[in-house]
């Protein structure tokens, strides 16, 4: 069976690796990989390919950036035509972004079957386009791989047949358990004169958190009360990077960063007091690197990483960031976990029922 795998923006190329080189072993599977080029640059997007050893892709449709509607509509008139050229037997999609949503419907268009690995997250909060796109994707795939029991019951209440759903575990974890000891090797603190253990580590890059000017500064004025207690990194987003100029805001004390590959933040991560972070990876990332971690939303896709994990969920609110800063430095918290599955093997287990007799 031929397979396409679609890559389309930075957190995709975590979760695609480990199901790239596991396919390389099943004999049962040939595999396309498709970047949308939904992250273009190479700060966003070539460097994964390199830290990661994901072959580059066979087909890069390069549709760039645009508003959520252009760049769906981008992405779905040329992934038709791929489709219609490779004439595959499934299209493999993961994550949340715009690429996931549009070539799933492209695929289940044209009756090609679908499958969704991190199927079943849910935030329950319609503001957010991931949550649009994981409840379009998840309503039109034929095969759904779930990180978590939460994530089956959303399946199962939201009326998916039981026979879809797979638990299989976390390919981001695949990615990172892979790569740790490499990361390691990296003399980051050196570079960026930090001792490990004291110093704090920040990603922002929500529409809700850095297009309001009111939201961003009261993150940014708790982010400034933390530097005057340990160096705050912050490898920043190109967007919010633009925010923070057009709002006037300094980043005083803040050391703001270009962004990194995978294997230099892992090393940042590692060595880290503490994540401040809206990203929903991290939260699983942290988890696992057993560091604190701090999410500035007011919901999470990922509540194991809260029950099973390091996460604290503390929104923008300043006051709660920096309350919940001083409970870690003050040593009051404790991690828990790991998660069931996150155990490096989640990309064998997809692989073990794609190459499976009924698909074939």
């Amino acid at each position: 069976m031929k397979i396409i795998n679609v890559v389309g923006a930075r957190p995709n190329f975590m979760k695609i690796a480990p199901i790239v080189e596991a396919m390389t072993r099943a004999p049962a599977l040939t595999q396309v990989l498709v970047h949308t080029g939904q992250h273009y640059d190479a700060s966003m997007s070539d460097v994964f390919f390199t830290d990661l050893g994901i072959p580059m892709p066979d087909i890069d449709l390069g549709v760039g950036s645009a508003s959520h509607a252009e760049q769906t509509a981008r992405v779905m008139i040329e992934f038709e035509k791929v489709c219609l050229r490779e004439n595959p037997g499934l299209v493999l999609v993961v994550g949340d972004v715009n690429s996931t949503m549009a070539c799933s419907i492209v695929a289940s268009k044209l009756l090609i079957k679908v499958a969704h690995v991190e199927a079943g997250l849910r935030s329950f909060d319609r503001t957010m386009p991931e949550e649009i796109n994981r409840l379009v994707t998840d309503s039109i795939a034929d095969l759904l791989f779930t990180t978590s029991r939460d994530a089956d019951e959303n399946l199962l209440r939201e009326g998916v047949d039981p026979r879809k759903i797979h638990f299989v575990g976390n390919v981001m974890i695949d990615t990172l358990l892979k790569h740790r000891e490499k990361a390691a090797s990296l003399n980051m603190l050196s570079q960026f004169e930090i001792e490990p253990g004291k110093f704090a580590l920040v990603t922002l890059h929500r529409p809700s958190n850095v297009d309001d000017p009111v939201v961003f500064g009261e993150i940014l004025g708790a982010l400034q009360e933390i530097s005057s207690t340990m160096p705050v990194l912050f490898p920043i987003h190109p967007r919010t990077r633009k925010r923070a100029a057009e709002f006037g805001f300094n980043l005083d004390g803040i050391r703001a960063v270009d962004p990194l590959g995978y294997l230099e933040f892992l090393n940042l991560a590692t060595n880290a007091a503490v994540v401040l972070t809206d990203s929903g990876g991290l939260q699983e990332e942290t988890t696992i690197l057993r560091v604190p971690c701090l999410t500035l939303r007011h919901n999470t896709e990922r509540p194991v990483t809260i029950s099973h994990g390091t996460n604290i969920m503390v929104g923008p609110s300043a006051p709660r960031i920096l309350s919940a800063f001083n409970r870690i430095l003050s040593g009051d918290w404790k991690p828990a976990g790991p998660p069931e599955l996150w155990d490096g093997h989640a990309a064998e287990r997809i692989v073990d029922v794609l190459a499976s007799p009924p698909l074939q």
